[in-house]
């Protein structure tokens, strides 16, 4: 596997990591059953996409890196943080949202910089671009939750 093939790889593989922690993070504070449901079905999402980027690897003793301990630190302290104050439906879709459109900046910016790669992970990028967007459209509607 080509370097700059690796680094796309690890790049949306990180944002799939980023995601599922940063749901795990917020879902003990969700008390709506609703989204609650979502964000398991949306975790599930980004866990098999991830398995699937890891597949790709072709060294059998090789395997994707994860974001490193300070990245996932800072972000379990902020999710913390922000949802010391205020645990209600519409807050938490907010912090989700805005999570969300920073993993399809991502994609976008990836599929920017690496044009160059596999065409087979363009494809795979646009996906994960797809699936953020759909999350992005169906956390929406709970922006509009007093609860």
């Amino acid at each position: 596997m080509q370097e700059k093939d690796f680094e796309f790889l690890t790049s949306m593989y990180q944002n799939c990591q980023t995601a599922i922690q940063s749901i795990a993070d917020i879902e003990s504070s969700v008390e709506n059953e609703e989204l609650r449901a979502e964000l398991r079905e949306q975790s599930s999402h980004y866990a098999d996409f991830a398995e699937k980027l890891n597949s790709l690897v072709d060294s059998s003793d090789s395997s994707l890196p994860d974001n490193n301990i300070f990245e996932k630190a800072r972000l379990w302290t902020s999710i913390k943080m922000t949802t010391l104050t205020d645990k209600s439906t519409r807050h938490l879709a907010e912090m989700l949202l805005l999570g969300t459109v920073m993993g399809t900046l991502q994609c976008y910016k990836d599929l920017s910089d690496y044009k160059e790669c596999d065409k087979d992970l363009l494809t795979l990028c646009g996906d994960l671009l797809k699936m953020e967007e759909n999350h992005f459209n169906y956390l929406k509607m709970f922006l509009q939750k007093d609860i």
